[in-house]
């Protein structure tokens, strides 16, 4: 007989209490592990963005995306990979690995993991424990001998360990989607049990050295910016709860935590009232110019939707025709021009007008979406030059006495977008009063716009591009906008406020500000005013056609 749907849910329910049991029954120590979640869900600002760069493609990991139906291919191959690892485990076999080690630990893996994880503590025990065995399987082909590592080619490395899971032609390809989907947030593994593992399989190790050393080579291999203190490294290394931490942190040790937080209204608030009484006569005469482009646009849309209207059209006609016929005037489509074309010329003007307030709107957007800095082809317009460093993000300065803008080396490959935008989604959620990664990202979107861009970095030795052309490069920057809070961070800050200052007094950039700020800024009002003499002129020239003004003139 089949179990009927009220015997199901008396049967989860119970699970449920047992379960809330347990957990209240266990120590104080498990209750502060609750509070120490590292792997979450992607922030649903960044996701919309472009899912695909934060959803496992290949493969899944952890319990987020466990038996995914488009990832179920790969189970094999996991499978393959725990079969190794049964075969290399010497004092323990598999099965005591999974119920002592990972089991024991229910609770504590649980408090890794922002989301509920509906997966009783046997399945769960299994599940980690096989990704775990694929990942140390996985990280071995990053050979911690270095003169070994000198020697051995990525490809060769990949048939080591794990080549028989793919043909061979496919390996390099494999091996990149793979070290994708291993970085993403919501496809991680806890640290410890790929440590644990490793200590089983391969006691002959020097304790956790060999794994160190594989876990640097693998941060080397997909860490944009190259540069790790390896000493730190080791010291820090089993302090990180999964892989993506364990890179962000290796990326952004060395940048100094002295963070400020500054929302961009507050700044905004902050700056004006600093500023005095020149803040105050700013905002008053910013007000009387949007009331006098208030006075210049309704007279324009009034006169726009009048001349829209038919019937409004026609009596404005009639009164014309009335004098036209009394006064027996012939030049009839004289007169009914000067109507049509006072509607054509309002039209056009309230064109003009919607045109500048859309720019107008979109150039106040893009403050809000990116970060207010010119570009690198702007800045070597007027003389800066870029220099690479060979330090990380706290390398990051501009030195305003030789005009020069030192930024630190990044390596762009298939990996890349992938890697930054997930460490953005990382640091979003565990550190959002201090996003310094982000602010890094905000500064290198902010100065490359187009390919010409990505060409002077290039040239300069600041962007070590591996993708198939500058533009892509540019696309994948132009991509990444600004979806989470923005933070401030002191020592990029430094380097964006000293580039901006040194750009504002260029005499080049004073020359194009008063242009935009007193010509174009006009541009409504002169509009207004060329379309009243247009139709001055188009009246004059009608009631000339029609009384002859030219013997009037000649008298004169």
């Amino acid at each position: 007989m089949e179990p009927t749907l009220g015997h199901t849910l008396s049967h989860d329910d119970d699970e449920w209490v047992i379960n809330i049991s347990r957990s209240l029954e266990g120590d104080s120590e498990d209750n502060e592990e609750l509070i120490s979640m590292r792997i979450f869900n992607v922030p649903k600002s960044l996701l919309c963005s472009k899912k695909e760069a934060y959803t496992p493609q290949v493969i899944a990991l952890g319990p987020y995306h466990h038996r995914r139906v488009e990832l179920l291919d790969m189970e094999r191959h996991k499978l393959d990979a725990a079969k190794k690892v049964r075969n290399k485990l010497k004092p323990i076999r598999f099965i005591d690995f999974v119920t002592h080690t990972v089991a024991q630990n229910d609770a504590h893996i649980r408090s890794f993991y922002s989301r509920y994880l509906n997966f009783d503590q046997e399945t769960l025990a299994w599940m980690l424990a096989i990704d775990a065995s694929f990942l140390v399987v996985y990280l071995k082909t990053y050979p911690s001998d270095r003169r070994r590592q000198r020697s051995v080619s990525l490809s060769r490395r990949n048939s080591l360990k794990i080549g028989h899971l793919m043909e061979c032609s496919r390996r390099n390809t494999w091996h990149h989607a793979v070290l994708r989907d291993m970085i993403m947030l919501e496809n991680q593994v806890p640290l410890f049990l790929i440590r644990e593992l490793h200590i089983l399989c391969y006691p002959e190790d020097n304790k956790d050295d060999a794994l160190v050393s594989m876990l640097i080579n693998f941060c080397k291999d997909l860490a944009p910016i190259k540069h790790i203190d390896e000493q730190r490294f080791k010291e820090e290394c089993f302090t990180r709860a999964h892989l993506l931490e364990l890179l962000y942190h290796t990326l952004v040790a060395h940048l100094p935590v002295d963070i400020n937080i500054v929302d961009q209204g507050q700044e905004k608030e902050n700056k004006e009232q600093n500023d005095g009484d020149v803040g105050r006569f700013k905002s008053a005469f910013n007000s009387i110019l949007c009331f006098i482009g208030f006075l210049i646009c309704a007279p324009i849309q009034f006169f726009s939707k009048i001349f829209k209207c038919k019937l409004a059209l026609q009596l404005i006609n009639v009164p014309w025709k009335v004098i036209s016929s009394v006064l027996k005037i012939r030049a009839k489509s004289a007169i009914s021009n000067i109507v049509l074309s006072a509607g054509d010329v309002m039209e056009e003007a309230n064109t003009a007008v919607a045109q500048a307030q859309a720019q107008h709107e979109e150039s106040e957007g893009l403050l809000v979406e990116e970060i207010a800095i010119p570009s690198v082809e702007e800045f070597t317009k007027i003389g800066v030059t870029f220099r690479p460093t060979r330090g990380g993000l706290s390398s990051v300065k501009f030195d305003a006495p030789s005009a020069t803008f030192h930024l630190p080396v990044i390596h762009l490959n298939d990996n890349s977008e992938v890697v930054l935008r997930n460490m953005v989604a990382y640091e979003a959620c565990v550190a959002p009063e201090g996003m310094v990664f982000t602010r890094y990202t905000e500064l290198m979107n902010g100065i490359i716009d187009t390919e010409a861009d990505v060409r002077i970095l290039r040239e300069s030795g600041i962007l070590v591009n591996r993708l198939k052309s500058d533009k892509e490069v540019a696309c994948m920057w132009n991509g990444m906008t600004a979806s989470v809070k923005v933070t401030k961070v002191a020592v990029l800050d430094r380097a964006i406020e000293s580039a901006n200052a040194y750009y504002d007094g260029s005499w080049k950039v004073k020359v194009k500000g008063g242009m935009k700020k007193y010509v174009y800024a006009s541009w409504p009002c002169l509009t207004f005013l060329a379309a009243n003499l247009i139709i001055c002129l188009t009246a004059v020239e009608t009631l000339c056609s029609v009384y002859r003004c030219s013997k009037w003139l000649g008298a004169v």
